[in-house]
C-alpha cells in the first residue's frame, strides 16, 4: 500500500472522484464505484461488471472491500430490530431500525463512533469507553445492513446512536452526503438529522454546511451545575455559549432546532430545572423532546413520573415552545434511548 491507499469506504465522494483521476480513470467512474457501493451494496470488486477488470484488479490490490457482518439481531414486540454490527478490525457499534407505528417510514439511528468519550452518567454507551471513530462508508453501512434486513427504503435517519457525531465531524458529513445524494441512498437532507451534546466547534461549522441536515442537542438539564454532574464531559462549553451558538445556528439556516430531554426522577426535574428549561427556550426557535430516562442495567436512575412529564409539556408549550414526549422504542431489547452498548472484542 502506498500512503493514499486506504479502504475504499473510508473515502468521501470528493475524494474518491480525486482518487479515479489519479488512477488515470475516467471521471465517471467515481460514480459508478459510488452507485456498486452505495446503492447496490457490492461486497466485493467482482460484482463491479461496468468497471474494466484490470482496474477491479487494481482497487481489489490497493483500497480494500469490506462488508461488516450482522453478529447479533433483537427483534423487539413493537418491530424495531437492534444490531450488533461488526467491521473487519473486529470493533463493535449497534445499529436501531425503527419502523413507523403506520408502517410508512422506516429511520434508522447509526453510530458515529464505536464507543463514546463523552461519558454521560445516565447512557451506557459512555460507560463502555472509547474505541475509535468510524470511516463514512461504516456509518452508511449500518443504514444499508438496516434497509436489507428490514426489507424496505429506509426514509429518516438519525444519527444518535453510539458516539458524539460532532467529535468525529468530517466522517458523519461524507456519510450523511452519502446518504443524501441521489447516487447514494437519495435520503432528503430535512429527513436526515444529527444530534450533539453541544460540541460547539462542531456547531460552528454545521450551521455553514449548505444542506438543510436538521439538528438536535442532548440539552438533559438546563441549570449548569446539574448539567456538569451528568454530563462531565461537556462542561467546558457552558449553557450561554451553548445558547448563543444554536440562536446563530437559527438565524444562519432558518432551521428550527431539536432540544432532547431526558426526565430523571430527582436530579433534573425539579421546578428549578422547568425554570431554567423555560428560559433556555426562551428566544430560541426550538422544539423540546421530553423522554423518560430507560432502564439500564446497574444505574440507580429512574424516570420521572407521568404526572412530572405532562406537567412539564403543559408549562413548555403555555411560554410558546412546542414540546413533545419521545414514544420511546424497543426498550425491551435494550434499543432504546440512552441503551446502547459497546461489545468491543
Amino acid at each position: 500500500m502506498t500512503g493514499m491507499d486506504k479502504p475504499i469506504k473510508t473515502y468521501a465522494l470528493p475524494e474518491l472522484a480525486s482518487l479515479m483521476k489519479e488512477l488515470g480513470q475516467p471521471a465517471f467512474r467515481a460514480q459508478q464505484v459510488q452507485e456498486w457501493l452505495y446503492q447496490r451494496h457490492a461486497t466485493s470488486y467482482d460484482e463491479m461488471t461496468n468497471l474494466p477488470s484490470s482496474f477491479r484488479d487494481v482497487l481489489a490490490k490497493r483500497f480494500p472491500l469490506t462488508t461488516p457482518l450482522i453478529v447479533d439481531r433483537q427483534v423487539s414486540k413493537d418491530k424495531t430490530r437492534k444490531y450488533l454490527i461488526e467491521f473487519d478490525d473486529g470493533i463493535r457499534v449497534e445499529t436501531v431500525a425503527i419502523p413507523s407505528r403506520g408502517g410508512d417510514r422506516l429511520t434508522v439511528c447509526f453510530s458515529t463512533q464505536a464507543g463514546c468519550a463523552i461519558g454521560c452518567a445516565f447512557c451506557a454507551t459512555g460507560q463502555e469507553g472509547f474505541a475509535r471513530n468510524l470511516t463514512p462508508g461504516e456509518i452508511v453501512d449500518q443504514v444499508l445492513i438496516a434497509q436489507e434486513d428490514m426489507g424496505k427504503r429506509v426514509t429518516n435517519v438519525v444519527g444518535m446512536g453510539q458516539g458524539e457525531p460532532f467529535l468525529n465531524y468530517d466522517n458523519t458529513i461524507a456519510a450523511l452526503r452519502i446518504l443524501n445524494h441521489k447516487k447514494g441512498l437519495e435520503i432528503g437532507a430535512r429527513h436526515i438529522s444529527v444530534s450533539t451534546c453541544g460540541i460547539l466547534p462542531g456547531l460552528k461549522r454545521f450551521a455553514e454546511e449548505p444542506e438543510q441536515f436538521t439538528l438536535a442537542v442532548s440539552l438533559h438539564a438546563a441549570r449548569q451545575p446539574i448539567r456538569d454532574l451528568i454530563m462531565p464531559n461537556v462542561a467546558r462549553y457552558k449553557l450561554p455559549a451553548l445558547k448563543e451558538a444554536l440562536q446563530e445556528y437559527v438565524s444562519k439556516t432558518s432551521r428550527r432546532v431539536t432540544l432532547e430531554y431526558i426526565m430523571i426522577e430527582g436530579v433534573n426535574d425539579a421546578p428549578a430545572d422547568l425554570k431554567a428549561l423555560q428560559k433556555f427556550c426562551s428566544n430560541l426557535m426550538c422544539h423540546v423532546n421530553l423522554i423518560p430516562i430507560n432502564a439500564i442495567e446497574g444505574s440507580e436512575f429512574q424516570p420521572s413520573p407521568p404526572e412530572t412529564i405532562e406537567q412539564w409539556l403543559s408549562a413548555i408549550q403555555k411560554k410558546g415552545t412546542e414540546a413533545t414526549l419521545r414514544d420511546s422504542r424497543g426498550s425491551d431489547i435494550a434499543g432504546a434511548c440512552g441503551q446502547l452498548k459497546n461489545t468491543f472484542k
